[in-house]
């Protein structure tokens, strides 16, 4: 007999895939395309994206938004019993929130070279002088993930050296 249920591979790229329409939510607005959503219990309870240029502020990080939404929805600081999907890797201030908000796992899809703190640069989420740990695992999606981000950047990058070509005329 087959069994109907779905395996943790395929909810995480299901949640994954909700995250990635964030990310694409706010490509559309100019913004850096990172998304996230958070579920309690295999029910989303939040979901953002990067609001960083509009928000002009450091801390409008799509996990930050999911994790301040979430203790909203469940009434407590503590995000137990919860998993956060996000397009990236959390970076160190975001993943010093997981840490702060106990949530106790993290899915991500692209790994970040330069801020990754879930794995590349440091292992924050796992660092066991903490009192809290949550299972990061990365590369759900990373393909989508890392392409979205790649073509902003290059996209970015092509305006950029068109606008200064533009003034030195």
């Amino acid at each position: 007999m087959m069994s109907h249920e779905k395996n943790v591979q395929e909810i995480d790229e299901e949640w994954m895939r909700r995250a990635l329409q964030y990310a694409v939510e706010a490509e559309e607005v100019g913004e850096v395309p990172i998304g996230a959503v958070l579920v309690h219990e295999g029910l989303q309870i939040a979901g953002s994206r990067n609001r960083r240029e509009q928000a002009q502020s450091a801390l409008a990080h799509a996990e930050l938004d999911v994790i301040q939404q979430g203790c909203e929805v469940r009434g407590s600081w503590r995000l137990e019993n919860c998993t956060l999907y996000v397009t990236l890797e959390p970076c160190p201030m975001c993943a010093g929130a997981i840490v702060q908000s106990r949530i106790p796992r993290v899915v991500f899809g692209a790994y970040d070279p330069k801020a990754g703190c879930c794995g590349t640069l440091y292992q924050l989420c796992n660092d066991e002088r903490f009192n809290h740990r949550a299972e990061c695992v990365g590369g759900v999606l990373e393909k989508e993930c890392g392409e979205l981000l790649s073509d902003f950047f290059r996209q970015l990058r092509t305006r950029k050296k068109a606008e200064k070509q533009k003034h030195t005329q």
